[in-house]
């Protein structure tokens, strides 16, 4: 008979250990559950980390009760405990939080804690595997030659305002993306921005005095047309098969308010090559930008949403002088003008798969046509989320992620789920390549 996975939590001291008895527990949205849909055994690159001033909570499998876990006594020694939950590699996509209680502590830092246990060969996570292919795994990245790499291309353009972002963030931040540019594969970034027209309560890269720590820095100047249009050109002739360079980083703010130059940039790429796809990355908020964007060549989009309902979408994104209204007009202009079209779901187990929710998405998903949905678990304090999320949006009990993502696949015949953006040759029809 298979054992149920114990719960996990972790001394003040950050080594974690599982409880001698208790099961583990999950959250979904506000609710604390038992443990259910069977989780996967933690990927290798994905790590157990411990949630400082959050309680664990268990089950009893004599009562069938849920018990906050307050002290465990271990060596002697009496302490307070701390909840864990997982990190997860690339490629993943959450189905439950960690079943914890907030007691004192900060913010949690931008992670998207996953739950997780220890079960009969080791821990495990509530996860789905939605991209298996394998141009993004984590033992490509972050290689031995990477640094030598950096400088040949920093040699090859010498103060490159982009390649000076890049190098922080593929050195230091260990983005993939950014790396690609120096590896000179696959997609590459472009940062385009300091600047952003929205407030977002999970930005990485800008957070209030009282907020968690941002996890990345933003470029001090934004760049010009011809340093984008020369970082971007030489990967899109350089980059071998699934070739792409993509506008709007995690680094940057928002690509749209330097459209002018994005559109310059993009003309000049066009000018010297038909190679690769030219993508953006955005929150869809200038619709008229993002006109002179497909003008100049612009050929896939990637639209940043937690919600298809305007008050929870502006409750966490706080627009300045744009609104929902914008976004969906950016989706249609998409739409018409022939662009891959993609969404970049930030999702939330216990809000995104509310019933409503997934109606409004699946609406959208249908209405407009939508090529891919690409899940990403949002990196944030679950507490933080759930307080902008209360009495927001449609309601409705959550369905679970699985059955989210089954009902957008059905409203859309042909929709790809998954994590990484697709290739020119990956579109249209021609497969879900690994």
């Amino acid at each position: 008979m298979t054992q149920a996975p114990k719960l996990l939590f972790a001394d003040p001291k950050g080594r974690v250990m599982e409880h001698p008895y208790l099961l583990a527990t999950l959250r979904s949205g506000e609710e604390l559950v038992p443990p259910q849909d069977k989780p996967i055994p933690l990927p290798s690159a994905g790590r157990l980390v411990h949630l400082p001033g959050r309680l664990p909570v268990g089950l009893n499998p004599e009562t069938g009760e849920l018990e906050l876990v307050r002290e465990m006594k271990l060596e002697g020694k009496t302490f307070v405990p701390s909840a864990v939950g997982a990190l997860l590699p690339p490629g993943y996509t959450r189905t439950f939080l960690p079943g914890e209680v907030k007691a004192s502590g900060p913010v949690l830092p931008q992670w998207a804690y996953t739950a997780a246990a220890w079960g009969e060969d080791g821990p495990v996570a509530w996860a789905i595997h939605t991209d298996k292919r394998s141009h993004w795994e984590p033992e490509r990245y972050s290689t031995p030659e990477l640094k030598k790499l950096v400088d040949t291309h920093l040699a090859r353009f010498p103060g490159n305002r982009v390649l000076k972002q890049l190098t922080t963030c593929a050195m230091l931040y260990r983005c993939f993306t950014s790396q690609n540019i120096f590896y000179v594969r696959d997609e590459g970034a472009i940062p385009a921005s300091v600047m952003c027209n929205a407030r977002c309560v999970g930005c990485i890269s800008d957070q209030p005095a009282d907020g968690p720590p941002a996890s990345h820095e933003r470029m001090d100047d934004g760049p010009s047309a011809e340093e984008m249009g020369a970082i971007g050109l030489y990967h899109l002739e350089h980059a071998p098969g699934r070739t792409m360079v993509s506008f709007g980083q995690g680094c940057e703010g928002e690509p749209l308010t330097r459209w002018k130059f994005i559109a310059e940039s993009i003309r000049y790429m066009r000018a010297h090559s038909s190679r690769g796809s030219i993508n953006i990355n955005t929150n869809a908020s200038l619709t008229h930008g993002l006109e002179a964007l497909f003008d100049a060549g612009l050929d896939a989009i990637r639209v940043s949403l937690n919600s298809a309902v305007k008050d929870l979408y502006e409750a966490y994104y706080k627009p300045v002088k744009y609104g929902w209204e914008d976004v969906e007009a950016s989706i249609a202009l998409a739409r018409e003008r022939g662009a891959y079209l993609a969404l970049n779901l930030l999702l939330f187990p216990g809000v995104t798969d509310r019933e409503g929710e997934v109606q409004a998405l699946a609406k959208l998903v249908k209405k407009y046509k939508v090529d891919q949905v690409q899940t990403r678990s949002l990196c944030i304090d679950p507490i933080q989320y759930l307080e902008v999320a209360r009495d927001k949006g449609a309601g409705g009990e959550p369905v679970g992620i699985r059955e989210l993502l089954r009902r957008l696949k059905a409203a859309r015949p042909g929709l790809v789920i998954g994590n990484f953006a697709r290739g020119l040759d990956e579109r249209q029809g021609r497969g879900d390549r690994a």
